[in-house]
Order: structure tokens, then C-alpha cells, then sequence
């Protein structure tokens, strides 16, 4: 265990605010650890002489070697209370009471005065609003819940204190067990990524649960999460899904790359699974923490009953993993075993008059096959099947082959007592064989994660500088918008860009066409901050003439002026015009996210991107692996790749120009959001051909 050690396996436990009152919180605590917690428990309450049999403190300053203080005073007195316990040499607290940030001004004030008196003794604190923790080897229930949680290997928290308390009632009706359980409240001080760092420390967890509404710090959730998952498998139901955050952003990435895609990103990226229903974050939880990783994706189904047994088969359908495909050998020993009638390839279908030992056999052959990687029983109840029977073969035949099992065993009270055996062997059980090859699944995904390797993120040599001179030039001019009057940004960075000079007037265009356009014709575009559209509105000329430049630079400017009448012109690009046969347009581009900070998108560009959203994000900084994996991600990835006889974009090229980007946002965190659109990309490298982006000026 790590600095948490203490707080789940204290010696000594103070209940400040202990009390006998019936229906109160503060007899609950106190009476559920008198219950089972393996060490001493301390009542403090200064108008009580005894609580419950124990004798009851004025203070925890008058209680020697307290390890922990659990809390649970009206909110007025919870800052002195804490304080005492600080003063006290007490190191961990968990605050039970709530009033605090969930309740108001007056309660938020209260509880960054909790904060900042954590920070000044250094406290480990649980909370505040937090329905307290358990740790079922000290037997240490320090909750206001009904029931202690079962012992297992899983350790779990949970924003919702109410969801803790349903989830022990339902587990301990499964028989599945909890190694330690916090209600993180508030999270004032300690949060999620406290919790995954800890358990990944500790060898008596070998799967981590949590129901998470926000993550308090991204990037340290992540950190976190992401050297955890490598060992321990990470199971998470994210709640609070939503749109909204999209909604006022100015760029096409930010309405792509909401704060729903930062969390799926961020959340891929830290190798954590996330689930959308309670219901599979612990069907998950348990195969986890009871059934080995397969070595193989091939599924073998063994039934009595062929309907199950096709739905079996589509659900592995929707699954990574694949029908394993039999070898002569198994289907020579399956028509030995089984009767004429049974179906000897996968799905094997054993027929309804099966007995527990053509089961026994035909799951025996099935693990034997070398294509098999994991396998699924599927049952209905007969009068010639024991259920109690199977559950003792498929146990030993999981056992002998270490190999992972599913049993779904159909029916209704008949199969308690198969369930119970199934579950003391580690194998979970379901009614519906969907769960089963869902949770199967689960295992093929956490050994993909459990391999991964992490890449650091390239640092390229950049002027810095010169970038840094752009933005600032932004805020010289009071505008938190900039477009294409920014593309040194890119050059200063290493991103290719298009010859091309911003004029603001007739002659300057004209001159400058010759120049960028050596002779041919230009593209022209209308630069305005204000205008960040400027093909609705007819801002954009593509393929002008030489003899034509100077009209269209007249036709750009009164265009944008009646458009907007009070939009500042900075005047009008005049840029080299590529050769666009076999091109891809792509976007690439940034939304910083409140929670993780710049979140890098790539995907299919052009003036359809917001229709299509072809895209992917991730949490910068991005390295060269997970850069390319971006490419492979996106539907359009066969264009990039020649799809009808195209050429093949430069992929490396594509590659590097994301990293670029991810380096440079990470480097200015006044760049709120970015797009580069289109992102042309070719067989002889790519181009930046048009960029804006969203600053805050307080942070330059």
C-alpha cells in the first residue's frame, strides 16, 4: 500500500460526533464499526459520557494514537473538528457531513476553508458529503450504510454515496465481494486518481470500480490511471454524458471535441474500460478479478439449447472476439462423444436431453482445442440436467485448462445454488448470454491495454519565439481571434504551409499573385478575426487569374464589409494555389478542455467536416504511436491509403504535423481552440492551407 495505508488499515478510529441517538449518522458509523473493525474505536462527543458501551472523548486531542477521524458534526463545527485533529498529529479524516460545495455559496466557502486546513497538516481527507469507507480485511465499516460489503478482491469508488450503499446490498445478494470501498463526497482533497494510484500499489486489489460523474484533474487521472492499468484492470461508468459543452465553441473542433469526447479520449488513453450501465461495470468487475486473460480471441459455446446458443453466437458477432474455428481433431472427438444429432461445430449443440457429463465431456474437448481461447456454457434447465452438477464440472474444467469461462444458466430459482459454487470458483454467471460474451470481451480488451506500450511524446525543435510573438501581437490588438494573418504560428512550428502575404490593397494583390502565384492562378481569401466563416459569405476565391486579382481583392473586401459592417479587415491573403488532384482535405485541430487540457483532433476536412464528423481526438501531448493510430481510427482512412487507384497520402507526414500541433498547443496554454482546415494532404506531404484559433489573452 502506499500514503494511504492508514487510512484503510488504521489501528485506532475516532468517531467525532459519535452518538447513541437512534436513526442518527453518527450511531450508524459507530455502531457498524463496533460491528466487525478488527482495532479500537473512540467516541468523541462532549455531551455524551459513553456511546454505545465506549467512553466518550471531549476532543480527539485527548485520545492518543488516533489514525483516523471520521466525521460527523454539524457543518459549523466540522472546520474546528478538523483542526483539532490536526493538531492532534491525526493524518487521515474522512468528513461524513454534508453542507459544504454542494450546498451553496456559503457551503463552498466552508469548504475551501476544509481544503486549505488539509493543506496546512498535510491531511489525507475523505469528503466532505461522503458516506464514508470500508475495508472488509480489518473488517472497518465506516459508513452510515445498512451492510457491510462481502471480502473480495475488487475495490471500489463512487461519487454517489446512495449508489454505494445499493451496490454492497446487490453484491452481497451475488456473492461478490469488495476489498476496500470509498464514497469520494466532494472530493475536497483526495480524488479518483488518489484512490487508482493507491489500489494500484496495493496486492490485495486486482480490479478497480468507480462510478465517476467529473474527474477533479485530467491530466493526473490519466498519469495515474495509465501506469495502474498496466497491472490492474480500471472498470468505470462516467455519468453526466453530455452536449452542452460543445455548444459555444467557436471552431469546428470545439464543436466536434466536446467535453463527452475528452473523457472517451482521455479515458482510452489511460487504458481505463469504460461501460455505460451499472450492470456491466460489474459483470466486468468480476471476470476480472476471477478469470485469467485469454491467450486467443476464439470463443467456443457449448449449449443444450440451440435458440441460446445462436444468440450466443451474435453477441460474439458484435464482439473483438471471433467463433473459434474447430480443427479436424476436435470435430472427430466431438462425433465420438456426442450423440448423432448434436451439432459438432462451434456453436456445439450437445441437444436438450444432454446429462451433466456429455457437458462435462464436450467442454473438456472444447478447452483442448488450440484455437480456443476462452469458452461460454450455455443452459437451460431439464430434467435430465443437474445444475449443481454442471457448476461442479465447469469449476474443474476451468480450473484444469486455467482458461477463461462464462456460464449463462437460464432459469430462475433452480440455479441459486449452481451460481453460489460457480461464483466461490471465480466464474461469473448471467441469464443473458450477451452479458457473457460482453464480459469475455472485457478480458480480450484489458490484455490489449495490459500490452500497450507508452510512448513518450517527441519534442521537435521549434521557434518558440516567434510563435509566442503571433499570439501576443493578438492581444496588442484586443482580439481573442485569429485566422489566417496567424499561419506563421504553423511555420514557426514546422507545420508546411503555402507561399502566400496578406495585402491591403489593389496594387499589393496584384504584385503578390505574381510573386506567390509564379505566374498562374491564386487562391485569395478575405482575413478578418470577426469573420470566421468566410466561405458562406463568399470570402474565398480559388483558381483567380492573374488578370483578375485585382477586381476579386475589391469583390473580397466589399463583400465582408457588407456582410459585417463593423468587422475589423485586416486585408486579404493572396496564396500559392495547390495542385489539389489525388489530394485529401483533413482537419487537424485542438479544444482545451477544462478537465485534460488540449485535446488533438484529426479526421476528414474540407467545408463538410462538422456534417461528417469523421474524427478522432486525443489528450495531448500525442506521440508518433498514438498519432498514427489517429490515422487507422478515422472511417476515410482507406482514402489517405489510395483507396480507386488514388496515390497514397504521406502518411508520415500527416504523422508529424499532428505531433507538431500537440507540442505546440501544450506549449501555449493561451491557445484555447485550433483548427488547421484543410489540412492538405498528398503523396509529396501535406499543407496547412487556412488556420484560426481562439485565445485567452490572460493567459499570454
Amino acid at each position: 500500500m502506499g500514503q494511504l495505508a492508514t487510512l484503510f488499515e488504521p489501528d485506532r478510529i475516532a468517531v467525532v460526533g459519535a452518538t447513541d441517538r437512534e436513526g442518527s449518522v453518527g450511531r450508524a458509523i459507530t455502531a457498524n464499526l463496533l460491528a466487525d473493525f478488527e482495532g479500537d474505536v473512540v467516541a468523541v462527543n462532549p455531551t455524551k459520557d459513553e456511546v454505545l458501551g465506549l467512553e466518550s472523548y471531549d476532543s480527539v486531542v485527548d485520545v492518543p494514537d488516533v489514525d483516523v477521524a471520521v466525521v460527523v458534526v454539524p457543518p459549523s463545527i466540522v472546520i474546528d473538528a478538523i483542526r483539532e485533529a490536526g493538531e492532534a498529529g491525526v493524518r487521515d479524516v474522512v468528513v461524513i457531513t454534508a453542507g459544504f460545495g454542494e450546498s451553496g455559496s456559503e457551503g463552498a466557502s466552508r469548504e475551501r476553508e476544509l481544503r486549505e486546513l488539509a493543506g496546512e497538516f498535510d491531511l489525507n481527507l475523505v469528503g466532505p458529503n461522503s458516506l464514508g469507507i470500508m475495508n472488509t480485511d480489518v473488517g472497518m465499516n465506516a459508513t452510515f450504510g445498512p451492510e457491510s460489503a462481502r471480502p473480495g478482491s475488487i475495490s471500489f469508488m463512487s461519487q454517489s454515496g446512495a449508489f454505494v450503499t445499493a451496490v454492497v446490498d446487490w453484491a452481497n445478494d451475488r456473492n461478490l465481494g469488495f476489498h476496500n470501498v470509498v464514497s469520494l463526497g466532494n472530493k475536497a482533497v483526495l480524488d479518483e486518481s488518489d484512490f487508482v494510484a493507491e489500489w494500484g500499489d496495493d496486492p490485495d486489489t486486482d480490479v478497480i470500480l468507480g462510478y465517476l460523474e467529473d474527474v477533479v484533474d485530467g491530466r493526473s487521472f490519466v498519469e495515474s490511471a495509465r501506469e495502474v492499468s498496466a497491472d490492474t484492470p480500471i472498470v468505470v461508468v462516467k455519468s453526466g454524458r453530455t452536449e452542452a459543452g460543445a455548444s459555444a465553441a467557436a471552431s469546428h473542433t470545439g464543436a466536434i471535441a466536446g467535453s463527452e469526447a475528452a473523457y472517451e479520449a482521455a479515458l482510452d488513453q489511460a487504458g481505463v474500460l469504460r461501460v455505460e450501465t451499472v450492470q456491466d461495470l460489474f459483470d466486468f468487475g468480476s471476470i476480472l478479478a476471477g478469470q485469467p486473460l485469454p491467450e486467443r480471441d476464439g470463443v467456443a459455446i457449448v449449449t443444450n439449447a440451440g435458440g441460446p446458443g445462436v444468440m450466443t453466437t451474435d453477441a460474439v458477432g458484435d464482439s473483438g472476439l471471433s467463433l473459434a474455428s474447430f480443427t479436424d481433431e476436435t470435430i472427430e472427438a466431438f462425433q465420438e462423444a456426442l450423440p448423432q444429432e448434436a451439432n459438432v461445430y462451434n456453436p456445439v449443440d450437445i441437444i436438450g436431453d444432454a446429462p451433466v457429463e456429455r457437458f462435462e465431456e464436450a467442454l473438456d474437448v472444447a478447452l483442448a482445442d488450440p484455437n480456443v481461447g476462452a469458452a461460454v456454457v450455455v443452459a437451460c434447465p431439464t430434467a435430465t440436467l443437474s445444475y449443481e452438477a454442471l457448476a461442479e464440472a465447469v469449476v474443474d474444467l476451468q480450473d484444469e485448462y486455467e482458461m477463461p469461462v462464462a456460464a449463462t444458466l437460464m432459469g430462475g430459482s433452480s440455479t441459486r445454488a449452481a451460481n453460489d459454487t460457480l461464483s466461490a470458483g471465480g466464474i461469473p454467471t448471467y441469464f443473458d448470454p450477451a452479458r457473457a460474451v460482453r464480459s469475455l470481451d472485457a478480458l480480450r480488451e484489458y490484455r490489449e491495454i495490459s500490452r500497450r506500450e507508452y510512448a513518450e511524446p517527441e519534442t521537435f525543435d521549434v521557434d518558440r519565439e516567434a510563435a509566442r510573438e503571433i499570439l501576443e501581437s493578438a492581444g496588442r490588438r484586443d482580439t481573442n481571434r485569429l485566422g489566417v494573418e496567424a499561419m506563421g504560428l504553423l511555420d514557426a512550428y514546422g507545420i508546411p504551409t503555402p507561399a502566400a502575404e496578406i495585402v491591403d490593397s489593389r496594387s499589393k494583390a496584384v504584385d503578390v499573385a505574381e510573386r506567390v502565384g509564379d505566374g498562374g492562378e491564386v487562391v485569395m481569401k478575405i482575413v478578418s478575426p470577426d469573420i470566421l466563416h468566410k466561405s458562406d459569405i463568399g470570402g474565398v476565391a480559388v483558381g483567380v487569374p492573374p488578370e483578375e486579382v485585382g477586381d476579386t481583392y475589391e469583390d473580397l473586401v466589399t463583400r465582408a464589409r457588407n456582410y459585417q459592417p463593423d468587422a475589423t479587415i485586416l486585408g486579404v491573403q493572396v496564396q500559392e494555389m495547390l495542385d489539389m488532384d489525388g489530394a485529401v482535405e483533413t482537419i487537424a485541430g485542438m479544444n482545451r478542455d477544462p478537465q485534460f487540457g488540449p485535446l488533438v483532433l484529426f479526421g476528414l476536412g474540407g467545408i463538410f467536416v462538422e456534417v461528417l464528423e469523421d474524427t478522432t481526438v486525443r489528450v495531448a501531448p500525442v506521440s508518433e504511436p498514438s498519432a498514427r493510430d489517429m490515422l487507422n481510427e478515422i472511417d476515410a482512412a482507406p482514402l489517405l491509403r489510395g483507396a480507386r487507384g488514388r496515390d497514397p497520402v504521406d502518411e508520415a507526414a500527416v504523422v508529424e504535423t499532428i505531433q507538431r500541433l500537440s507540442q505546440l498547443v501544450t506549449d501555449f496554454p493561451a491557445i484555447v481552440e485550433l483548427d488547421i482546415n484543410p489540412l492538405v494532404a498528398t503523396a509529396d506531404g501535406v499543407q496547412a492551407v487556412d488556420v484560426r484559433l481562439t485565445i485567452d489573452q490572460e493567459e499570454l
